[in-house]
């Protein structure tokens, strides 16, 4: 299956963003609020990516500092080296990145560097199930002769 599946497949389209200058207290509301595990950075309105800031990196810090790295900007902490994606990238190119690079949120990119959507390990492991489930049914309807 392919990411331009996925993405289709997505109950919300698009992706939530924070600019670099929030307070990492203001991101972990968004996270919070929408139930998710990361937020992409982006000063311009969700056209590029700059970053991504995920409760793990929020925890580390907690960890770290303590409760003052909730005042910082999120820039100070979000993970500005981003592995991409395009459209065209299987779901088993993409569990293998994120098995790689240990994270589970990817950042969808079209050619020209616009940020279009955003595939979480939970959206390609769904797709993979969805897909096991129909061949498997093809299977049996081989062998029942339908």
């Amino acid at each position: 299956m392919l990411v331009q599946q996925i993405l289709k497949s997505k109950a919300t389209p698009g992706v939530l963003t924070v600019e670099s200058t929030a307070k990492v207290s203001e991101a972990a509301k968004v996270l919070a609020k929408n139930r998710i595990g990361s937020v992409v950075v982006s000063d311009d309105g969700g056209a590029t990516a700059a970053g991504i800031l995920s409760e793990r990196d929020i925890v580390r810090e907690l960890a770290n500092v303590g409760s003052v790295c909730m005042e910082q900007p999120v820039s100070a902490y979000m993970t500005s080296k981003l592995v991409t994606c395009n459209i065209e990238a299987t779901a088993q190119q993409i569990l293998g990145m994120m098995t790689e690079g240990r994270f589970r949120h990817m950042p969808v990119l079209e050619e020209s560097g616009k940020m279009i959507g955003l595939v979480t390990l939970g959206d390609v492991v769904k797709a993979q199930l969805a897909e096991l489930s129909m061949e498997k049914q093809a299977l049996e309807g081989m062998i029942m002769g339908y």
